[in-house]
């Protein structure tokens, strides 16, 4: 693949770099980034639109000169986060928005993705930052919750909905989805928004349990299996310090 001149830089972390290239989204990753990664994301991204969800369409997977690259196709329109920043007196109205669209993720199936409680695991077993005993818990913790098989977004905030210019919402950056627990989901989503305000997650987290009808103590149990699991990526150190606070083995009430 070979990028435009006039190409646009929308984001750059960790070890890739977004770009707009007129018609198309390019992520193009760097050496560090497994091959298998960048291929299994493509997967994700097919079977994901396979099941019916509305998402940017993949065009191309190939070589450039930096690295590998993932191109889908661009979606007119602003992303919800935009939105939400731009008209703060209508936030809660836009997340009701985006509640009621992540519900409408977890309401389907696709058989071939990942299993969650699977990647957890994994996860938490590579994890060195805490100790044998607490991720034995952690792991036990995991191994009692219900198992369920429906699609998780697992990075799913406001910057990855696109409100799209014919009205219709698109759900983009398929890379950690996975067949599982949608209280799971919620606590992901619940601490990315608290990375950033803690208002806005708790008002996030009473209108999602209450849109699916959840008891909060359900999604609250699963926070610090998600939270260990987000630690094992290695992010810098105020992330890490936030997410150890969220590894509380004790039952919540």
């Amino acid at each position: 693949m070979e990028l435009p001149e006039n190409k646009v830089e929308l984001a750059r972390r960790g070890n890739k770099v977004v770009y707009d290239t007129g018609d198309r989204i390019v992520k193009v990753f760097n050496n560090s980034k497994p091959e298998s990664d960048v291929f299994n994301e493509a997967l994700n991204l097919a079977r994901i639109e396979e099941s019916g969800i509305r998402v940017p369409a993949i065009v191309e997977v190939s070589r450039c000169e930096e690295g590998w690259a993932l191109a889908t196709e661009k979606i007119a329109g602003t992303t919800l986060a935009e939105r939400m920043k731009a008209d703060k007196k209508n936030v809660e109205a836009y997340l009701e928005q985006f509640v009621r669209l992540q519900l409408e993720i977890n309401g389907h199936t696709a058989p071939l993705l990942n299993r969650q409680r699977d990647k957890y695991a994994r996860m938490i077993n590579g994890l060195t930052e805490i100790d044998a005993t607490t991720r034995y818990e952690l792991l036990m913790r995991l191994d009692g919750m219900k198992v369920e098989n429906r699609v998780c977004h697992g990075d799913f905030n406001p910057s990855n909905v696109i409100v799209g210019d014919d009205g219709l919402l698109y759900v983009c950056d398929w890379a950690h989805a996975t067949q599982g627990s949608p209280a799971a989901d919620a606590a992901m989503t619940y601490l990315l928004f608290a990375l950033e305000d803690l208002d806005l997650a708790d008002k996030y987290l009473i209108l999602f349990c209450k849109m699916a009808d959840m008891p909060i103590q359900v999604v609250r149990r699963w926070t610090s299996i998600v939270a260990a699991s987000e630690l094992a990526r290695h992010r810098d150190a105020k992330e890490e310090e936030f997410l150890r606070s969220w590894i509380d083995v004790a039952d919540y009430q």
